[in-house]
């Protein structure tokens, strides 16, 4: 119910709801009073209809809090950002999925649309997402994918695992992961591993710029990504993936 009113933005009726899902009316009006009185739901009497709550935006706000690396991390981030003139963002693993953490970008550094805190970010596509991918064995690298798999995203999105594997072989060989047109189209970035006290691989430090920017700043973005990545690596992030 919440993803229906969410989708159908504010002043969706219960009526709709009900055949969006195929429900009963007096289930929904019943399910409906619940999620109202607990704010995950609001009753709009101005459009006579739904919308999302405000308990739903403090959910989000929780999670980004549980991801927020420490303040080391935190640091980092924003003087690569202002050194590399580029919009920067770590990834880690939650559980399964590669999760951006946190984020220090402007309105002239844009992130990607796709790449949001709080959320998941593809990690065959996205350059801090194959760095994490490639910190893990090659059997674990399926199971990480999902149920969705290689997705398609951009004109050069990997089209097959053995595509993929050849990436993370050099990502492993010379310790950076690029992307151009990978995830999103005209987008570009370099990421580089962040290291734990024992040396494994808590997150990943990405940055993102334009394809035609890339292009001609592609070495000097990937040496201020290295530099940061190795001042944010002296304390682990916040969550890691299991290696087994």
């Amino acid at each position: 119910m919440l993803e229906v009113v969410g989708t159908a933005g504010d002043g969706v009726t219960a009526k709709a709801i009900a055949r969006r899902l195929g429900c009963p009316l007096p289930t929904v009006y019943r399910a409906l009073a619940v999620l109202v009185e607990e704010g995950y739901l609001v009753r709009l009497d101005d459009v006579r209809g739904y919308g999302i709550g405000y308990r739903i935006a403090e959910l989000q706000r929780s999670l980004v809090d549980a991801l927020r690396p420490p303040a080391a991390v935190v640091a980092a981030m924003h003087d690569l950002h202002v050194q590399a003139a580029a919009a920067a963002y770590l990834a880690v693993f939650r559980d399964r999925d590669v999760v951006v953490a946190h984020a220090d970008a402007c309105a002239e550094h844009p992130l990607p649309p796709d790449v949001r805190v709080g959320e998941p970010v593809a990690p065959h596509a996205a350059a801090a997402g194959k760095v994490l991918l490639a910190s893990v064995r090659p059997a674990r690298v399926g199971e990480l994918l999902g149920p969705a798999g290689m997705v398609r995203l951009a004109p050069h999105t990997a089209p097959d695992r053995r595509a993929l594997d050849r990436d993370l072989m050099r990502v492993r060989l010379e310790g950076v992961a690029v992307e151009v047109e990978e995830l999103a189209p005209g987008v570009a970035g370099v990421a580089a591993p962040l290291h734990g006290p024992d040396g494994e691989v808590t997150g990943a430090l990405g940055v993102s710029v334009s394809r035609t920017e890339f292009g001609a700043r592609r070495w000097e973005l990937e040496r201020h990504v290295r530099a940061a990545a190795d001042r944010a690596g002296e304390r682990p992030a916040a969550h890691t993936a299991d290696r087994r």
